[in-house]
């Protein structure tokens, strides 16, 4: 029997963060997370005031028949999509010759031979050492200057790659508030090339919402308009 899914939306867009940051992407966002964010931006996916009533459960096949012509680069995201076993949708996925990269806030086992694997730790689940060595790049979520210091120490692993960029993104309702964003500068200018400054371009293009098989955006810490 096939292995099925919980599928929140899929549309096509463009990365709107980190080092792929501005690549044609198509996001397939599983339905479900136990780590409610108290300003999650995917709130429909789990939060009890705006569950959809309608989540399909799809094969991999019936995933893969959604992409679109010419589309190269998958990203799995969600709510937290590794509570469920990827293993079989990667491998559909690739299949098709595609990349797939995988969000997560590695507090779950990640299954599934990801091309690439953004991990943005949370302090309401921290992050398995299984999930953070298998990291290529880090995100936090930046809502008060002492999360810098919070989020590095999570993600501390032994003989750590120097390489691996860790981005700070103020959290979007922040996202004008001139000590968080301060503390980011001075981080990224302090750290000498540990942190990066990051931002979230596809919320400024509004992007995600051109696809008629996107969801009407359910944020928890303010949408584009109060943020931006």
């Amino acid at each position: 029997m096939s292995a099925t899914y919980p599928i929140h939306e899929m549309f096509d867009t463009f990365q709107g963060e980190g080092i792929h940051l501005g690549k044609p992407a198509f996001f397939i966002r599983t339905f479900g997370c136990p780590v409610h964010c108290p300003w999650c931006d995917s709130a429909g996916t789990w939060h009890p005031d705006w569950i959809p009533k309608d989540v399909n459960r799809m094969t991999p096949e019936e995933i893969v028949r959604q992409l679109p012509a010419g589309c190269q680069m998958v990203i799995v995201t969600g709510g937290e999509p590794a509570i469920h076993d990827l293993a079989p949708l990667v491998d559909a996925l690739h299949e098709r010759e595609l990349r797939v990269h995988l969000e997560t806030s590695g507090g779950f086992s990640i299954k599934g031979e990801f091309d690439w694997i953004t991990l943005s730790p949370k302090r309401w689940k921290h992050p398995f050492m299984g999930s953070l060595v298998r990291a290529d790049e880090f995100k936090f979520i930046i809502e008060a200057p002492e999360d810098i210091d919070f989020y590095w120490k999570l993600i501390q692993i032994p003989n750590y790659p120097e390489e691996r960029p860790i981005w700070l993104h103020p959290e979007w309702s922040k996202c004008k508030n001139p000590e968080v964003l301060d503390a980011i500068c001075d981080a990224v200018k302090d750290g000498r090339g540990r942190f990066r400054a990051g931002w979230q371009l596809h919320k400024c293009y509004q992007v995600d919402q051109l696809d008629s098989r996107s969801r009407p955006l359910v944020p928890l810490g303010g949408d584009f308009k109060k943020g931006f």
